[in-house]
């Protein structure tokens, strides 16, 4: 089970809409860089330089940036292409072989050269640590064995049929470092990294990580600056906002506040010093989730009659203001299979009549007591407003009389285990972009949602999706999964987020790092000189 989780905050961010780039990639790439260099504001932290360990927004930011992968997702693109290979296929089938040739001329940023021995190295070290805060469990545990039979290739042999393979290894989970510079059996914590990426980490502490281009590496990413630096405002919008503000990072991404990125939004460009914002797509989502072995929650009826109740529109207009999109299922716009049943049998504005003869189905009489339980910093600043709305709505019904309760992450996180809460929040960053990935995790065996839910007709949609090698075969199957949910209400969609980037206006590019993929491509993004 997912220990760290990917759970996300609320829609953050903020950034530029002027004179934005195609910076278009080849074979060769552009490893030298061009035009200046950028400093970037991020209110996330960075929890790990080591990918065996780090599983959050702002360790996979610097992975993407810093490794190589074999795969990765091209801008606007979900689906991979080789990176450190040259080809990538499946040698059988049923999914179960999956085969890399290596890119010719690969090389680490300390000179050595990248073989499939380190491939090899890079997975076995992160399944033999598993460690609660990486992706091994999650994401890499259908590998059964690899194979080098030459230093240019890799091949996989996985327990079960997995056509979403490629995209889970064109994740932060797919990262190759140097056999050599990491131990096998141990993280390395030293804050240094030694990737084939596009850009060598050159420091990290506490305040900023700099990163400079990797003249060595071999890849399709054009590098359109010269360097970038990250600056680290630990979770304070007011620093990061005044930062940007005052010039002090050419661009703000995740943790502006959504008063500001909507104030800026409606002020639109100004003089040529001013900020703008860029709006992207994302496939960031946020749920209600139900114990569904709680007195009260575990009773369906009660679960229906708040989903009758919640009015998502005025949760994204009044909290989020407009930020974020409201949600009616467990599969998000944009990803293959995508529908709205939680529309289709709750409808999209409260109905009270339909509430209560769901609570009379269930057996209940009188007012239903409820706490909703959240946690104030990890889903987002605006997660407690939030539940309050949602506490307001259902009391204003006059069926329900429900509170807020917010408690820190770590008590939180310990409460969701040991089944103290009825009703919680969670939030979901994707590791690829594939409704496997929000389903799977969710539904299917030691998922991170700890609800207690199961269902044997999802328990034999996953497997039968996950071996369909054509994804567009398997939108049948996601559907009736979706219809199943929002008949059975174990989660209630809320929202589903857009990403956000605030820049002063002589950066450029920001289009191409903000996609559903989830990956944000420092390389993109260029940065022009001041006008004499």
């Amino acid at each position: 089970m997912r220990k760290r989780d990917q759970w996300l905050a609320a829609p953050l961010g903020a950034g530029l809409a002027a004179a934005l780039l195609s910076g278009c990639g080849s074979e060769d790439g552009n490893a030298a860089g061009t035009g200046q260099s950028v400093v970037m504001g991020m209110s996330d932290e960075v929890l790990a330089t080591d990918p065996a360990s780090g599983y959050d927004p702002g360790s996979w930011l610097l992975f993407n940036n810093v490794f190589q992968s074999l795969m990765s997702f091209p801008k606007g693109s979900t689906t991979p292409v080789p990176e450190a290979a040259k080809n990538c296929k499946f040698k059988n089938e049923t999914s179960t072989v999956y085969q890399c040739e290596l890119r010719d001329g690969l090389k680490f940023t300390n000179g050595n050269a990248l073989t499939s021995e380190d491939v090899a190295f890079s997975f076995r070290r992160t399944l033999k640590i598993n460690d609660r805060n990486g992706p091994a469990a999650s994401l890499l545990s259908s590998i059964q064995d690899i194979k080098t039979p030459d230093k240019a290739t890799v091949v996989f042999q996985l327990k079960r049929p997995d056509a979403t393979f490629p995209q889970k290894i064109a994740s932060g989970a797919g990262s190759i470092v140097d056999h050599t510079e990491y131990p096998a059996d141990k993280l390395r914590n030293d804050g240094k990294a030694v990737g084939s990426g596009v850009y060598k980490l050159e420091s990290y502490d506490k305040s900023k990580a700099v990163f400079k281009v990797n003249g060595d590496y071999q890849g399709p990413a054009v590098v359109q600056n010269s360097g970038m630096t990250l600056k680290f405002f630990h979770g304070s919008q007011d620093a990061l906002k005044t930062a940007v503000q005052k010039g002090d990072v050419d661009l703000a991404y995740r943790g502006l506040a959504m008063k500001d990125i909507a104030d800026l939004d409606a002020a639109g460009p100004g003089d040529k010093n001013s900020l703008r914002v860029v709006e992207g797509t994302s496939a960031e989502v946020q749920h209600l989730v139900f114990n569904v072995k709680d007195p009260v929650l575990g009773k369906v009826g009660v679960r229906k009659a708040i989903a009758y109740l919640i009015d998502r529109s005025t949760l994204v207009r009044d909290v989020y203001r407009r930020t974020a999109e409201p949600l009616y299922s467990v599969v998000p716009s944009g990803v293959t299979g995508h529908k709205t049943p939680f529309f289709d049998m709750y409808g999209d504005r409260p109905r009270p009549d339909k509430a209560a003869e769901a609570l009379k189905s269930a057996g209940v009489s009188g007012k239903v007591k409820l706490t909703l339980w959240a946690t104030p910093v990890r889903y987002g600043p605006a997660t407690v407003a939030e539940f309050q709305e949602i506490a307001k709505q259902l009391n204003a019904s006059g069926l329900f009389e429900a509170d807020v309760q917010s408690v820190p992450l770590e008590q939180y996180e310990k409460d969701i285990e040991a089944g103290k809460y009825g009703i919680y929040v969670k939030g979901w960053i994707p590791d690829y972009p594939d409704p496997d990935n929000f389903t799977a995790p969710f539904f299917g065996e030691d998922n991170v949602l700890a609800n207690n839910y199961q269902s044997k007709e999802i328990a034999g949609i996953l497997p039968a999706t996950a071996a369909q090698g054509s994804r567009p075969a398997t939108v049948s199957d996601f559907i009736r999964l979706q219809k199943t949910v929002a008949d059975e209400v174990p989660v209630l969609p809320l929202w589903q987020g857009k990403q956000y980037a605030v820049a002063n206006s002589r950066i450029s590019g920001l289009q191409w790092t903000l996609d559903a993929s989830t990956v944000f491509r420092f390389w993109e993004i260029s940065k022009a000189a001041k006008e004499s």
